[in-house]
């Protein structure tokens, strides 16, 4: 859909994961409205049903917006390894199990690759934003970064997939990178900056 400016006073973000909502009140740092999560009003999430990561993401947000009343904001976001066509792509969580261990995930990945036996380890993140207003109106945009798998895991500051991914330019995993070095490079933070720029004008 066309953009709109967000004008509202709180904006729900449509997640249960923590690190996720700890960077997106990062990006979101300065500007003159309230985030509120979906953990705290109680919100439940969709089954991600759809066969894309912006897909997925309006998805959720629209869910949130009808549930809440309130314009939300959803990410859906994964790891894409070119040996493995593209996976785990949107079922990224899913590798995780049922726990959502991602201890659980980088060992399935590195299983996954040596059974590819191909020795390429280019991989990207990617992430989809969307916002969506109650009554219905939707912007989505999509970033990515780009990096190679390295094993073992190292590092403890990221979350999910962040330990086996190191972007290109840097020689260390997003897992030992500190979190504003990531920020600003990160498919979130890209993606966010695309959306900014498309519905958000004002700070405090």
């Amino acid at each position: 859909m066309t953009d709109r400016q967000f004008n509202e006073d709180k904006l729900v973000i449509a997640t249960h994961n923590s690190g996720k909502m700890r960077e997106i009140k990062v990006l979101f740092a300065g500007f003159d409205f309230t985030i509120i999560s979906g953990t705290d009003l109680g919100l439940s999430e969709p089954d991600e049903t759809e066969n894309s990561f912006i897909g997925n993401a309006v998805l959720k947000a629209r869910t949130a917006a009808l549930a809440s009343g309130t314009a939300a904001l959803a990410d859906d976001s994964g790891l894409s390894v070119i040996a493995l066509n593209g996976a785990p792509g949107i079922y990224s969580a899913r590798w995780a199990g049922p726990n959502r261990d991602f201890n659980v995930a980088i060992t399935a990945v590195k299983e996954a690759l040596s059974k590819a036996q191909s020795g390429d380890m280019r991989a990207e993140f990617i992430c989809a934003l969307a916002l969506v207003w109650p009554d219905g109106h939707a912007v989505s945009v999509e970033g990515k970064v780009q990096g190679i798998l390295t094993f073992p895991a190292r590092g403890t500051l990221g979350f999910g997939y962040d330990p086996i991914f190191q972007p290109y330019g840097h020689d260390i995993s997003f897992g030992e990178m500190d979190p504003n070095d990531k920020h600003a490079i990160s498919h979130r933070a890209d993606a966010f900056a695309k959306l900014i720029s498309r519905c958000f004008t004002s700070k405090k």
